[in-house]
């Protein structure tokens, strides 16, 4: 585990009623400057899967990604890491449906008037819905049959549940049918992106930060 690591396992815990101690220690030594606010692992997946691709080391610049396992942490997260507690700037990335947890406690989300202050990002529905839609869905069914998952695909889509959907809707249903793909499909996707197809949000993210 890299140091950074460290550091999202200890904030983790404080989060969940543990003590801050070790958190505070990491964040000094590690001259931790910004953490990013995640929802879950996936968004975590390529989110770090982007900073590789474009040579960033977060770790290195003080930012920290982490994952909260629910917009709902939002307030939490932002208690134990903001200006009450740690003092780091606060960004972050979330599903349009989770916007009003994240705009309680970090502000505006981003726009596009100038000089405005970008304190996080939105996903038009979520973030694997703005990868497929930057990929296009033969491109994401070429990625899904190199996994070797295409066969559990072609019998999701042929559920009765997933009749009417169009194959975007069914493709974003099918990457959190068992555990980890999202977490998988997160890098995989972001990795087949081309530089100038990376989705708005995501990319706001990076250049932000």
């Amino acid at each position: 585990m890299t140091d950074m690591g460290a550091f999202r396992e200890a904030v983790t815990a404080w989060a969940a009623g543990g003590s801050g101690d070790l958190a505070r220690e990491l964040a000094a030594r590690l001259s931790v400057r910004t953490a990013v606010l995640l929802e879950g692992p996936s968004d975590l997946a390529a989110v770090d899967a982007l900073a590789e691709r474009r040579g960033r080391d977060l770790e290195s610049e003080g930012v920290c990604a982490l994952a909260m396992n629910g917009a709902m942490s939002v307030g939490r997260f932002a208690r134990l890491l903001g200006p009450p507690g740690l003092g780091l700037r606060l960004t972050g990335l979330c599903d349009e449906a989770e916007r009003g947890y994240y705009a309680r406690v970090l502000g505006p989300a981003s726009r596009e008037d100038a000089g405005a202050r970008q304190e996080f990002f939105v996903c038009a529905a979520d973030l694997e819905d703005e990868l497929v839609r930057a990929l296009g869905v033969p491109r994401v069914e070429e990625l899904i049959r190199a996994e070797g998952d295409l066969r559990a695909l072609r019998t999701f889509v042929r559920q009765p549940a997933q009749q009417g959907r169009t194959a975007q809707r069914q493709l974003r249903r099918f990457f959190g049918t068992k555990k980890g793909r999202k977490i998988r499909y997160g890098r995989v996707l972001v990795e087949a992106l081309s530089p100038d197809r990376v989705p708005a949000p995501l990319d706001g993210l990076l250049t932000s930060l």
